[in-house]
């Protein structure tokens, strides 16, 4: 299992964030993405930011066009604004997910408090262009693992691909197991993984994982297939 710590990266941001950027893909990023430290993605996945908003900061509006992207609440509440799901709010442990498809999509992320939130955003690459554009949001399942992108065309998945990305939301002393090569995130508690010991903030790549929750846990998990 390989390890990569958050705050061993520089601290970037832009408009009313900050954020360490852990993913940075060659494919999008060009060769020499990865000199900062930052690793590559697995399948389609091609970025992963960890972002704070500053007290009423926002991204400002901007576009993006084939892309999948995102966004997953750790803490506070997000104003969204945009093309797609205009008006939608979002609070802590909720996923949004925009498919720019080959329409192509802008938004604005918005804090509305007095106080840092944090978001985690990803960003995939279709494996099929030129799709019409989609937005959803997701309340994942505590104490389980609930799948918000990714899956089989016939198995009703919002968003087919052989890229998956799940999120787990779990208490203290719960297990997962995945027998798949996966690139983990921790966004909040701590934990067991394959032995050793990961907290917020710690990205992990492994052929499988073994995981139990020391404390209330959000994890984000990538894997193809």
């Amino acid at each position: 299992m390989n390890r990569l710590q958050r705050d061993t990266l520089p601290k970037g941001g832009f408009a009313g964030l900050t954020e360490h950027r852990l993913v940075k893909d060659p494919r999008s990023f060009g060769p020499a993405s990865n000199e900062d430290g930052s690793w590559p993605g697995i399948g389609q996945l091609v970025y992963l930011a960890d972002a704070r908003f500053m007290p009423h900061g926002e991204t400002q509006m901007h576009d993006h066009h084939e892309v999948d992207v995102i966004s997953v609440l750790v803490n506070g509440r997000i104003a969204h604004e945009g093309s797609l799901g205009h008006g939608q709010d979002l609070s802590t442990n909720d996923v949004q997910v925009q498919r720019a498809g080959g329409e192509g999509f802008s938004h604005n992320e918005i804090n509305p408090d007095d106080d840092w939130n944090r978001m985690i955003q990803l960003w995939v690459l279709p494996e099929q262009t030129g799709l019409p554009s989609d937005y959803r949001v997701y309340q994942p399942v505590k104490g389980g693992l609930t799948r918000i992108y990714g899956g089989e065309p016939d198995r009703e998945a919002d968003f087919p691909a052989k890229t998956r990305v799940e999120v787990a939301l779990l208490d203290a002393g719960q297990r997962l197991v995945i027998h798949k090569t996966i690139l983990a995130y921790i966004t909040r508690g701590r934990g067991i993984a394959n032995g050793e010991t990961i907290r917020d903030g710690d990205l992990i790549r492994a052929e499988s994982l073994k995981f139990k929750a020391g404390a209330e846990v959000q994890l984000i998990v990538v894997h193809t297939g």
